[in-house]
């Protein structure tokens, strides 16, 4: 995904002028070490449940001040620095904002992400 042209995207839609004050974005990248032991890991396996996103995701954009919410996960074998998932968060105003991104992210890894590490 290109962040940049995402959110250009997002500005032109109806709407977007009168409903969004904020737009949050997360980009999740590879990490080269492994968040239980810090051991090196020189790739990771990925494999995201598509259709249980798409459900969390439209669960959180009936949330207040939520204009409109973009995940795009990726599958497949990753080295460390490679972009896996990407959220935007688009709406009125903080405060109903942070709370929907943090709580996406979180259910999101947890509920609908598979991932191996792969050690060197």
């Amino acid at each position: 995904m290109d962040i940049s042209q995402a959110i250009q995207k997002l500005k032109e839609r109806p709407g977007f002028k009168d409903n969004v004050g904020m737009v949050l974005i997360h980009n999740g990248v590879v990490r080269n070490w492994s968040r239980k032991d810090h051991q090196e890991v020189c790739a990771l396996e990925v494999t995201p449940d598509l259709n249980k996103i798409e459900a969390i995701r439209q669960e959180y954009m009936k949330s207040e001040g939520i204009y409109e919410i973009i995940v795009e996960a990726k599958s497949g074998t990753f080295q460390p620095g490679d972009d896996l998932l990407f959220i935007i968060v688009a709406g009125d105003v903080r405060e109903n904002i942070k709370p929907v991104l943090s709580d996406l992210l979180d259910r999101i890894k947890s509920e609908a992400i598979t991932k191996k590490e792969i050690f060197v």
